[in-house]
């Protein structure tokens, strides 16, 4: 049996994560740390919390006494690292909160599964990152494994920083690793403050939509659960000290992503044609916001044989209907109330 530690599980990707280590592999013990932050929320699991293979353990990645005891404890045989904070907007309020968790964090985990790993024969520490460590690209061109990193906010430096750490743990200590770079997620169970959730919330309550600039900034999205699969080959398949490229090979101006989400919840909600696009409202852009990403997935599909399985509008659709049937969550990760059971569930752990 295989023992793994999945960091920031509680999380939007990482709650994917969970649940398909959880449901694909019942010979795994899966335990997931998560300090239960704003964004962390236990909801996101109700139906396989109580899954025999599965643990939940509450505790922060950058308490260092904690984290070594929890390895020495568990003997965890890898660790699938999501934990971070990620949010842009906040780092460049509170970038030291960034470093705290993304650098330190992971230099904590690093440096216990180094401890723990006398034998490092069978073990992985697995990175997940974000495409935004290798800066912003003109109108042509893909970000690929090879290159150069060149961060531009505070949380893609903190992110840069880490996959750094985690790379000269392979070169100084041999500690078995990989990473994995991302581009834009999508799907159900993403905290509302992220641009999808957020639309699609504000839409249903006809509150303004806020666009950066002139919405003209570029991104590449990919579907949750597709990256969930990507992980799954990667933890298994990977090649050792190696960086793969996630993306969904799927571009979008975001304000061509605001006005398709808008086109599609007139017919959902049955508005008249261009009523929600009334309430997009243009703001002040974002500090340093990187004008395009685009991720080269390439050696990912070629090496290792992954690929997107939906096509965006698909995908798209399938994450609107979850959302409109659950506005009940909605409202509780934002509340806060689900926090206080969920305290008082774990306080002794």
């Amino acid at each position: 049996m295989k023992k793994i530690l999945i960091t920031g599980g509680a999380g939007f990707i990482g709650s994917h994560v969970i649940r398909l280590f959880v449901n694909k592999y019942p010979d795994y013990a899966i335990v997931n740390l998560d300090a239960l932050t704003y964004a962390g929320n236990l909801e996101n699991l109700r139906d396989i919390e109580n899954a025999p293979n599965y643990s939940f353990v509450k505790g922060d990645i950058t308490e260092e006494t904690f984290i070594n005891q929890l390895f020495a404890d568990q003997s965890f045989d890898a660790v699938i690292h999501l934990a971070a904070e990620s949010h842009v907007d906040r780092s460049i309020l509170d970038p030291l909160s960034f470093v705290k968790t993304n650098v330190i964090g992971t230099a904590v985990l690093l440096n216990a599964a180094k401890k723990s790993w006398d034998n490092m024969e069978n073990k992985l520490f697995y990175h997940v990152s974000t495409d935004e460590v290798y800066g912003s690209l003109g109108e042509t061109g893909f970000f690929t494994e090879e290159t150069s990193y060149d961060p531009r906010s505070p949380y893609s430096a903190s992110k840069a920083s880490s996959d750094h750490l985690v790379s000269a743990y392979f070169h100084t200590y041999g500690l078995p690793m990989v990473i994995s770079n991302c581009s834009n997620n999508y799907g159900s169970h993403q905290f509302p403050e992220k641009l999808l959730p957020l639309m699609i919330n504000n839409i249903v309550h006809s509150k303004p939509l806020p666009v950066y600039g002139k919405g003209e900034n570029v991104r590449d999205w990919l579907w949750v659960n597709d990256h969930a699969r990507a992980i799954d080959v990667i933890f298994h398949q990977g090649k050792l000290g190696e960086t793969y490229n996630i993306g969904g090979f799927n571009e979008w101006k975001n304000i061509d992503i605001v006005h398709l989400l808008c086109n599609i919840m007139d017919k959902k909600l049955g508005r008249a044609d261009g009523e929600s696009a009334k309430l997009i409202t243009y703001v002040k852009d974002r500090a340093g916001h990187d004008m395009r990403y685009a991720i080269d997935a390439t050696k990912l599909n070629k090496e290792l044989g992954w690929e997107p399985s939906l096509q965006f509008e698909e995908g798209m659709d399938k994450t609107i209907d979850w959302y409109l049937a659950n506005e009940g969550w909605i409202q509780s990760v934002t509340s806060g109330s689900y926090k206080q059971y969920y305290e008082q569930q774990y306080t002794s752990r």
